[in-house]
């Protein structure tokens, strides 16, 4: 679950990228609708990886696969 975990912020990280790279392409002045496009679709994927992150996360907790680690108090 560790893996999945870590995959799937990967592949957050990596639709950030994206988008960003979108923003960040040419000229500055022009009104590209292919870039926004562009830059909307990979943020509505991050989006969609994040709900699919957190579904997962309560998922394994309620299975009993992952166990919380917090700071323990007396």
């Amino acid at each position: 679950m560790t893996y999945l975990i870590i995959g799937l912020i990967a592949l957050i990280l990596a639709s950030l990228a994206g988008a960003l790279i979108a923003m960040m392409r040419g000229d500055s002045l022009s009104d590209d609708p292919n870039r926004s496009r562009r830059m909307v679709r990979a943020l509505t994927l991050r989006i969609g990886i994040s709900v699919l992150l957190f579904i997962a996360v309560l998922v394994s907790y309620q299975m009993g696969w992952i166990q919380p680690t917090g700071i323990h108090t007396r």
